[in-house]
């Protein structure tokens, strides 16, 4: 529509002015290079523990490969030394760097501009806009040769190429907007971003129809202002490609595969009835599905509540998580299921290596997730998964064969899934070893790999 046109077109030229101020001033006044080469990372939470913080760390290590001389910095919010961080990257991810006295941190105090809980409403917006000033921030305080975004702030890239005068490249785990996302609008389909009283309101569907469709276009400007642009998965390619045209390559995000592979035997016949589900509090990866799905698995199957346990493993980001962890406390109770539930946050790797050993089956409710590292380490771990049907884990991982696992979309299919598997035990053995093998083209020197052989271009002439 026209007022759509009309309002981006001006959000563009106040972008515009403020983009031109803002070069006048940093190439006159502010901006200028170390002598020496540096690469930055913009991750204002790096300390977060989930998969987008693995593909940080495993990216400077590849980065380092590419230049053992260059100087690689993490931009961030989080208030931890340089020492405790590599400490917890190695206890967290078994990740070690080559170079540790080439990683250098810049601290952002802005980091509030981003926060979700500081946008009520227009979120998507207000946190893009947020990541600018959080940008203006980076640059005043370092400005590097090279910005590699792993976060997904595309609204800075401009910032980042313009006025810093950086090669801008980024890794794209999932869109910030998507077409999958318009459709729920169009659709009047609740959701965790997608309220009852908006979906259950034509006037306000189409208000927040017309919002997405802008923000959309914006999104698509800024996007393309990144010269190396590298996805997740084919699902995510395919959202990016629609939304920042170009051509985004598919780099899967690296996995822990031989050591899980090394390190954990199959022993199908000897797991016990755990059903493990690896992600962060947050809550797109609905965790109160996850304990629906148990209450009526065990409904349905009494005499599995004697010995089955649901344990979910994540990180805890912030209050906003704190309050999550606390809300599903309270469901397990009113369900009944206190005694088969169990929540650990921010376990290490040995522990998390214990429960995967002892899980028969993965539990995955996240609605399109871009990728799913949780389900390849599920799958490397001898676990047999059981995914949500849409996203990365349909498109990249699980898919529709059932020969490493399988896909379901309501509670009472994960519950039937799960229930097969558990029940008739010793039909999945095979299914286990399939899933195993089908896990090596996620390893790590793959990521490595792949990263390099785009990212490379970014360093071709620097000092």
């Amino acid at each position: 529509p026209r007022s759509i046109m009309l309002g981006t077109l001006f959000l563009l030229f106040l972008l515009g002015v403020g983009l031109v101020a803002g070069f006048i001033y940093l190439r006159f006044f502010k901006f200028c290079h170390s002598n020496k080469l540096s690469i930055g990372f913009f991750h204002p939470y790096c300390t977060a523990g989930g998969g987008g913080e693995r593909v940080l760390w495993m990216a400077i290590k590849a980065m380092q490969q590419l230049n053992h001389e260059a100087f690689c910095v993490v931009y961030t919010g989080d208030k931890v030394t340089k020492a405790e961080l590599i400490k917890k990257v190695k206890d967290s991810f078994g990740i070690e760097f080559e170079r540790p006295d080439r990683i250098d941190l810049v601290r952002l105090h802005r980091r509030a501009w981003v926060e979700e809980s500081r946008y009520p409403h227009f979120t998507m917006l207000g946190q893009s806009l947020g990541s600018m000033i959080l940008a203006w921030e980076a640059m005043q305080k370092l400005t590097p040769h090279v910005m590699i975004d792993t976060m997904g702030y595309a609204f800075t890239y401009p910032l980042f190429r313009w006025l810093g005068g950086c090669r801008v490249g980024c890794y794209t785990h999932y869109p910030t907007i998507s077409t999958d996302m318009l459709d729920k609008i169009v659709t009047q389909r609740p959701s965790h971003n997608n309220n009852q009283r908006i979906s259950q309101s034509k006037t306000l569907s189409l208000a927040k129809q017309y919002y997405y469709y802008a923000f959309a276009l914006l999104y698509g400007f800024m996007g393309r202002f990144s010269q190396v642009v590298l996805v997740n998965s084919q699902w995510t390619r395919d959202h990016i490609k629609a939304i920042w045209g170009g051509n985004p390559h598919v780099v899967y995000p690296p996995c822990d595969t031989s050591t899980l592979s090394k390190t954990i035997p199959l022993n199908w016949s000897k797991r016990e009835n755990v059903i493990l589900s690896i992600g962060q509090f947050r809550p797109e990866k609905d965790h109160p599905m996850q304990l629906h799905i148990l209450h009526a698995l065990l409904t349905s199957h009494p005499k599995l509540r004697a010995d089955t346990k649901l344990v979910l493993v994540g990180s805890c980001r912030n209050d906003a998580d704190k309050k999550r962890i606390a809300g599903l406390k309270d469901l397990a109770r009113q369900l009944g299921l206190t005694d088969n539930v169990v929540i650990e946050t921010g376990i290490s790797v040995s522990q998390l290596r214990r429960w995967l050993a002892m899980a028969s089956v993965g539990l995955h409710t996240m609605w399109n997730e871009h990728f799913g590292i949780g389900v390849v380490e599920l799958l490397a771990a001898g676990v047999i998964p059981v995914a949500h049907n849409s996203g990365g884990p349909r498109s990249d991982i699980v898919t529709n064969n059932e020969t490493v696992g399988f896909l379901a979309s309501t509670v009472d299919e994960y519950a039937e899934r799960i229930a097969n598997i558990l029940l008739k035990r010793k039909e999945y053995a095979e299914m286990q070893q399939e899933g195993r093998n089908s896990v090596h083209r996620f390893s790590d020197e793959r990521f490595i790999e792949g990263f390099t052989a785009h990212m490379h271009v970014l360093l071709h002439n620097l000092v």
